[in-house]
């Protein structure tokens, strides 16, 4: 964070000093919301949490050397003290990013593909400046600003990633931290049971584009229709992505290699390139033409972007993680969250890496479908038997309706297999892998289904893995 003393930090938040002997005292970062991870200069937010509050923690905070709690009451200790701390965090980052008029920030939002794409753009824009993006899934109304607090007078590029749970919650993230260019990625059936249709999350992902100024530039995916069509709600520049023929960053003869790793050549205005993506599953091409999309119009030429691309790496964990274990079993741990996009993508990749060889496919619940939830996991049951797996196991009694739809199959003479949890699902596995396999982890990340490709790759023995989840 750019340094700030205390009695600015009042007046960006609007907060009342208590405690406070010195409003000169300069804080300097980080901004940090578990008291574990204060040290001498930072700012402590005590949030409230769903276990406990934040407030109960501010005293081991300031002794680890916070400089100040960013609190809701009098804490003992140097507080700015406010009416709501998560608003009031928002106002700080908001103050920070009016204060640096050197600096771009790109916001990326879709229903699938936000964070493999925010780590995309992120690893081409920062060989041009200094750049932050978020952590893992930072993407919310609390990671957000948190985020942007990590700012400082030398960074240049801000890539944020953007989630929305209900209308008004992109454009409220907007106004944290105004993009100039922002990517919408697909419109799909994530919180489809928050919002109620497609067209409904369709208006929230388009608070994005919305929100962008008359001299920015709006990235919108061709090949969705929902999509393409928010270029009538933005004043910005539109630049096309996708693998339609009149995209402007485009895709052409992809190809995918028996690691499920796709190679493509980047058809841009300015130039082609061929790209081999080091991550697996062809439905990253999408991603990587929207992170490539970005990086273009900040200057990055198209061998440059291509040459990136194909060296990029997957910085956030639990998504299409694949790992070969010395029996020669390989786990795809795609276990951090899903909707029936990302299912269906995950079991596209499934098929490709087990070609000749036996795939499993271990689902669980895919959360806020809403009334839609029965058949989009029908759907996804009968996807997996079609895609010729040798067997399904499905966990927990939420996620039954699986089990019809791959019973609905009735070409596919695949094993189908109900456990209750995670521990019942690794016994099923041990009894049936063998040399050449493939398993594919995925769920709705309150699943926790991390916890079991964790222990199938022996990362971490499934009784400790929950210690993992983030």
């Amino acid at each position: 964070m750019i340094p700030l003393s205390v009695g600015q930090l009042a007046q960006a938040t609007g907060a009342a000093l208590a405690d406070v002997p010195d409003p000169a005292v300069v804080v300097t970062g980080p901004v940090v919301i578990d008291s574990r991870q204060a040290r001498p200069g930072s700012l402590f937010a005590a949030l409230p949490g769903t276990r406990t509050d934040g407030h109960a923690f501010a005293d081991a905070a300031l002794a680890a050397g916070a400089a100040a709690v960013l609190a809701t009451r009098p804490v003992g200790g140097p507080a700015l003290v406010v009416p709501d701390v998560q608003a009031a965090l928002g106002r700080l980052a908001r103050a920070v990013v009016d204060s640096l008029p050197g600096l771009t920030v790109i916001g990326i939002t879709g229903s699938a593909g936000k964070t493999t794409t925010k780590d995309l753009a992120a690893q081409l824009i920062e060989t041009l400046g200094p750049t932050v993006s978020p952590k893992d899934s930072y993407n919310n109304e609390i990671g957000h600003p948190l985020t942007v607090l990590r700012v400082t007078a030398e960074t240049r590029y801000l890539v944020s990633e953007m989630s929305a749970r209900g209308p008004g919650h992109i454009a409220a993230l907007c106004e944290i931290a105004p993009p100039r260019l922002g990517a919408v990625l697909c419109v799909g059936h994530a919180h489809a049971g928050e919002f109620g249709s497609l067209d409904q999350v369709a208006l929230a992902k388009g608070e994005l584009p919305a929100a962008l100024p008359s001299d920015g530039v709006a990235v919108l995916n061709a090949d969705d229709a929902r999509v393409a069509a928010m270029a009538g709600r933005t004043r910005a520049r539109v630049v096309t992505f996708g693998r339609s023929d009149g995209a402007d960053v485009r895709a052409d003869l992809v190809t995918v290699d028996d690691q499920g790793r796709p190679s493509f050549t980047l058809v841009t205005a300015e130039g082609s390139a061929p790209v081999r993506m080091r991550l697996h599953g062809e439905h990253n091409v999408s991603n990587a033409l929207a992170a490539a999309a970005l990086a273009g119009q900040l200057g990055m030429p198209a061998d440059a972007i291509a040459d990136g691309l194909s060296t990029a790496v997957a910085r956030s964990r639990w998504r299409m993680e694949v790992t070969r274990r010395p029996d020669g079993v390989i786990v795809v741990n795609d276990a951090y969250n899903a909707n029936p996009e990302s299912v269906r993508a995950a079991i596209d990749a499934l098929a490709v890496l087990a070609r000749g060889h036996r795939a499993f496919a271990v689902l669980g619940q895919m959360t806020e479908l809403g009334g839609q939830a029965e058949a989009l996991h029908e759907a996804a049951g009968e996807q997996a038997a079609r895609a010729g797996v040798a067997g399904v196991i499905v966990v927990g009694e939420q996620a039954t309706p699986i089990l019809t739809g791959a019973k609905a199959v009735p070409t596919w003479q695949g094993e189908l297999l109900q456990v209750p949890d995670a521990a019942a699902a690794m016994r099923a596995l041990d009894n049936r892998l063998a040399d050449g396999d493939v398993v594919l982890v995925k769920a709705s990340h309150s699943v926790g289904l991390e916890r079991l490709a964790l222990a199938l790759t022996g990362e971490r023995p499934l009784a400790d893995a929950e210690g993992q989840r983030s």
